[in-house]
């Protein structure tokens, strides 16, 4: 039978204030000790049942393996980093030890082709001294490409949307995505040259990836080439 006084019919209890109740008593399992052993919950790995205890276990063996996973990954993202410095390195010691300026274009694009293994490569630099005007680097480039290259705040990553800068490559059909870097004095100054980078992976050049390392090529390169430039 149920009365109109009776709060318990009115206002049953939920399971949130079970749950309530639980987190907000702490000694609850202290005094009834042996719940922990009697309640039987679905295991998430089949339909068996287990004891809270083992459920318990069974969620900080999952949380350990997932920290185990992230602790992999950060090892992985550091070992390939220490790779990229060492590569970084290597090629920025080929051009600071290149004391030819007409070399060094050269030098510059080749290996940066075979230190990061990038498929294909190429540079051009316009404004250059004369005495350089017949080199592969200084043949002239249009108008647009100069347009397109001082417009270049960051490196372009993505694919090759019928750039001028494929008839620069030895296989220009096969340059499918590419990494296009302005080099230039100084951060506000105009372009003097550009360098590409290009592969026949559409994803080795793609639009989300991070352009950080290659500003520090762009860097780097527009650095030792400001030699060649005229005055």
């Amino acid at each position: 039978m149920t009365f109109p006084n009776d709060t318990h019919a009115m206002n049953p209890i939920t399971e949130d204030d079970i749950a309530n109740y639980l987190a907000n008593t702490p000694d609850f399992f202290e005094r009834h000790a042996q719940l922990l052993s009697e309640v039987q919950l679905t295991s998430p790995h089949g339909n068996r049942a287990v004891s809270l205890q083992e459920r318990q276990a069974e969620m900080l063996r999952e949380k350990i393996k997932a920290l185990e996973h992230r602790v992999m990954d950060m090892v992985r993202h550091g070992t390939d980093n220490a790779v990229t410095t060492d590569r970084l390195q290597r090629w920025t010691r080929g051009l600071l030890g290149t004391r030819d300026p007409r070399a060094l274009p050269y030098r510059i694009a080749d290996e940066l082709q075979s230190i990061f293994m990038v498929p294909q490569t190429a540079i051009r630099l316009w404004d250059c001294e004369a005495v350089y005007a017949k080199e592969a680097y200084a043949l002239p480039v249009s108008e647009d490409l100069k347009t397109l290259a001082n417009s270049l705040a960051t490196p372009y990553c993505g694919l090759n949307a019928n750039f001028e800068t494929s008839s620069w490559l030895e296989e220009g059909r096969a340059a499918i995505s590419v990494a296009l870097i302005a080099l230039r004095a100084a951060p506000d100054a105009p372009a003097f040259g550009l360098l590409v980078l290009a592969s026949p992976d559409a994803q080795r050049f793609n639009a989300e990836m991070g352009t950080d390392f290659l500003e520090r090529i762009a860097e780097l390169a527009s650095a030792g080439l400001s030699r060649l430039r005229a005055a």
